[in-house]
C-alpha cells in the first residue's frame, strides 16, 4: 500500500498468524462437493482412474512448484502436502500457506482437465478447500500419514462393496442398508 492516510486499514485490521517454528506443516486439500461434481462429470465408480491420475498430476505440479514439500499423499479428492520442518514458505504465514496451495492446486486441476478427460468438457469449475495443521515431530507426521492411509482403506473398501452392490442391481439405499449390517 502506498504511504497514505489509508495505511491504517492494513496496519490496524489485517493480522498475520505465523505457524510455529520447528513444526512440520501439513496442508490438506479436499474437493468441495465432489460427490456432485463426480456425478455431473460421470466419474466411473468406485474409482475413476482418470480422476485419480488427474489428482496425482496436480500433486506432481505442487511438488515441482513448491520445493519445500517433502511428501504428498492423496486419496480420492483429497491430498496432503507435508512441508519440511524448517520451511520458511511465505514466512510460515498460515493464510498464505493455505491460499497459495489451494489456489494453485485448483487452477492446475482445471488446466489439466482435458489431458485426462479429453472428451468431457468441464460443466462447472472444480474447487477445493484447505486446512493447515502443524505437527511437532516426525513420529506425529508418520501417525498422520498412517491415519490418512487407514481412512483411505476403510472408505475404499466400503465404496468398492457399495458400488458392487449397486452394479448388481440394488438401489443405492439398499446397498447402504446392506452394508450397515456388516
Amino acid at each position: 500500500m502506498a504511504n497514505s492516510k489509508y495505511e491504517y486499514v492494513k496496519r490496524e485490521f489485517e493480522f498475520h498468524r505465523h505457524l510455529p517454528a520447528s513444526n512440520w506443516i501439513v496442508v490438506r486439500i479436499d474437493g468441495c462437493h465432489f460427490h456432485r461434481f463426480s456425478e455431473l462429470h460421470a466419474f466411473e465408480k468406485p474409482n475413476d482412474d482418470r480422476a485419480l491420475r488427474l489428482m496425482n498430476a496436480c500433486a506432481t505440479s505442487m511438488l515441482e512448484k513448491f520445493p519445500d514439500i517433502v511428501i504428498a499423499y492423496g486419496v480420492s479428492d483429497e491430498y496432503s502436502f507435508v512441508f519440511r520442518e524448517k520451511t520458511e514458505f511465505y514466512k510460515r504465514r498460515e493464510s498464505k500457506n493455505i491460499s497459495l496451495c489451494v489456489s494453485y492446486f485448483t487452477i492446475v486441476y482445471g488446466m489439466k482437465w482435458k489431458d485426462f478427460f479429453p472428451n468431457n468438457d468441464l460443466k462447472e469449475p472444480p474447487y477445493f478447500d484447505g486446512r493447515v495443521v502443524c505437527y511437532p515431530n516426525i513420529n506425529t507426521i508418520r501417525d498422520y500419514l498412517a491415519w490418512r492411509q487407514v481412512d483411505c482403506h476403510i472408505n475404499n473398501q466400503y465404496n468398492t462393496c457399495f458400488w458392487a452392490l449397486v452394479k448388481s442391481g440394488k438401489t443405492e439405499k439398499e446397498a447402504h442398508q446392506a452394508l450397515k449390517v456388516i
